[in-house]
């Protein structure tokens, strides 16, 4: 079972008191991208926390206002709204991205399905990706092909959401993937319920990490274009891949127990990318 959203907020807010204590710019961007984390789990929180939406409802309001509050120069007396008020200030960062992931989440209090790909990826645009482009602000980038790996990027990383989670939320009886692919192999949500492991499910599982696989070829496409300053922003993309060739190997089977098993060398990856200047 993943890790409920309370239980990870004490980490990240011990990851930026420690950081704070640290000086240099890079100590700078790491605070906020640990807080960028915060708020994506904060806001995530909402959801996985309540059974009523008007609740759900309510606690986004509080995120929206809080944001238009922060712009004001006005923050609420909050720990995280405070140090995302200083990030503000600090690097000019767009309201809008903030404001897309409130927006996005509060539409998706309702816990259906994704009708397609599509909806899946506009999702992902507007949470993940706009996550991406808060990032490139902290980092001084302002780049148009760094702008579209961010955007390519940003969706893989919500498929590949989708997909690790598959069996998590079957456990809670909640199946969201994409329903015209399923329908399209002849799969029910009652299959996922199930943890059938036939051919069509794997299937529906192959088209949809497919895409996401699509998704990172584009933003590697990039790659000679974008400058290397912005590349700290897109090291996902190495535990990313990782998980599409784990799915791949074990044929697609969305259930398979090696898939919840932690890769140890994916720290080293993610050095060798780095050092490489690569992403």
């Amino acid at each position: 079972m993943l890790p409920a959203a309370s239980c990870r907020i004490p980490k990240l807010c011990f990851c930026a008191e420690g950081l704070q204590r640290g000086t240099g710019s890079g100590w700078s961007i790491m605070l906020l991208l640990c807080i960028y984390s915060l708020v994506h789990v904060l806001i995530q929180q909402v959801k996985d926390s309540v059974s009523e939406k008007t609740t759900g409802l309510m606690r986004m309001q509080f995120w929206k206002k809080a944001v238009e509050d922060i712009y004001c120069d006005n923050p609420p007396h909050q720990p995280v709204a405070i140090e995302l008020w200083k990030a503000v200030k600090r690097h000019n960062l767009t309201k809008r991205w903030l404001m897309k992931i409130i927006d996005e989440r509060e539409k998706n209090l309702d816990d259906k399905a994704y009708r397609n790909i599509q909806e899946l990826e506009n999702y992902a645009e507007n949470t993940q990706s706009s996550l991406l482009y808060l990032t490139l602000e902290i980092l001084g980038i302002k780049d148009l092909h760094a702008d579209h790996a961010a955007s390519h990027i940003g969706k893989a990383q919500g498929i590949v959401t989708c997909l690790r989670a598959t069996p998590y939320h079957g456990s809670r009886r909640k199946v969201f993937l994409p329903m015209d692919i399923c329908m399209l192999h002849g799969v029910s949500q009652e299959d996922f319920l199930r943890k059938n492991r036939d051919k069509n499910m794997r299937d529906v599982i192959y088209d949809i990490a497919s895409q996401a696989h699509l998704h990172l070829k584009h933003a590697r496409s990039f790659h000679k274009s974008i400058p290397v300053k912005a590349f700290p922003a897109f090291l996902q993309t190495v535990s990313l891949e990782d998980y599409l060739k784990k799915i791949q190997r074990v044929d697609f089977d969305i259930f398979h127990p090696s898939l919840q098993q932690k890769n140890t060398l994916l720290p080293l990856s993610l050095y060798i990318q780095a050092w490489r200047k690569r992403y």
